[in-house]
């Protein structure tokens, strides 16, 4: 949130919003039925509700060649606006063959259900290791991001962990120099071992009425898939608040990670390959926090006298192991009211506040 009354502008000028009116509503009902169809997956749903609410302006639909081919080359839309992400609509040969361009399409839920008109702009072929050794920097079919990437036809399109004592050192160390804290927890698709979106969204507000002053945060879900991107995905990420208002946007350790493919700290050096104003988001650079056995709080190497030997570093996956084994998170990891949420969503029966 801004340190000033003035609001910030949207990434591109101008904040998109492609819901239907509810004139639009009824001629797309009418429609429907007589169109053909393609059935989106979990994540291509998630992207169609973040195009249309305006998170991912100043995209007004999913990517047409040119800008597609130049974020995966060069970060950039085609118009040379900083994007990090490409955001496509990916089909098989055979739904392809079925499709017209400049014609209408029916875009149905995983579930089959009506969720959108598209009017198709061109179809195109890409290169599936072309984007993933660009945008994923492996073609290692063990990453989840390429894993979507390689099962998916041709085209024609934060945290996931549940909160821990080291976010919320982090959160309140920004909020001393801000106006206000947006926390926007990931609730679109994840990876299947990661904690189920409603269970984490229950933590912050266990939190929020605890533990964070009651008039200088806002909690709001965030429906974006994730890609597991790293330093590409730390750029998307704050593109998407930028879109929601903020004006800074924390970045610590391994953002949007997974496995070894990303070095700790890539996600804040991106940034430093485009010029401030071009983003329009400032990016705050934390540390690793840890909990100090010394000074018996959180701290970074920074502020605390701590070895290495006396310092507990805390990660979602940790706190994941725990609970797998059946194990609750001492106070050092989570406070105790966020440990036994999680405790109940695991099926861990053996704790107490």
């Amino acid at each position: 949130m801004s340190q000033h009354s003035d609001r910030i502008a949207p990434h591109g000028g101008i904040l998109v919003n492609r819901i239907a009116t509810l004139d639009q509503r009824q001629e797309f009902f009418d429609k429907a039925e007589s169109l053909p169809r393609v059935q989106l997956s979990d994540r291509s749903i998630s992207d169609l509700q973040m195009i249309a609410i305006g998170a991912f302006s100043p995209l007004k639909g999913f990517m047409v060649e040119a800008d597609y081919r130049s974020v995966v080359k060069e970060m950039r839309l085609s118009n040379g606006l900083p994007w990090s992400i490409p955001i496509t609509l990916s089909v098989s040969e055979a739904v392809a063959d079925t499709l017209t361009e400049g014609a209408l399409v029916r875009l149905d839920s995983p579930a089959g259900e009506f969720a959108g008109i598209l009017e198709l702009a061109e179809k195109y072929r890409y290169s599936k290791e072309e984007e993933a050794l660009n945008v994923y920097r492996t073609d290692d079919l063990k990453h989840p991001g390429v894993q979507v990437v390689d099962q998916s036809g041709i085209v024609g399109f934060q945290t996931r962990n549940p909160i821990h004592r080291a976010h919320e050192y982090i959160q309140k160390c920004a909020l001393e120099t801000v106006d206000g804290l947006f926390l926007h927890p990931l609730v679109g698709t994840t990876k299947d071992d990661d904690i189920p979106a409603d269970v984490r969204m229950r933590c912050y507000e266990i939190l929020l009425d605890k533990y964070y002053p009651k008039d200088r945060v806002i909690l709001a879900i965030n429906p974006a898939a994730m890609r597991y991107a790293g330093p590409r995905e730390a750029i998307f990420h704050a593109l998407i608040r930028k879109n929601y208002g903020c004006t800074h946007f924390i970045v610590g350790r391994d953002h949007a990670g997974v496995g070894d493919y990303y070095g700790t700290f890539d996600a804040q050096h991106i940034f430093d390959e485009f010029e401030p104003s071009e983003l329009g988001i400032v990016p705050m650079k934390f540390e690793h926090a840890f909990y100090c056995k010394v000074t018996e709080q959180m701290g970074t190497t920074k502020t605390s006298p701590s070895t290495p030997e006396q310092r507990v570093h805390l990660s979602g996956t940790k706190v994941r192991e725990m609970l797998r084994a059946g194990k609750l998170p001492p106070p050092q990891f989570s406070r105790p009211e966020v440990a036994a949420e999680l405790a109940k969503a695991m099926n861990i029966f053996s704790y107490e506040i």
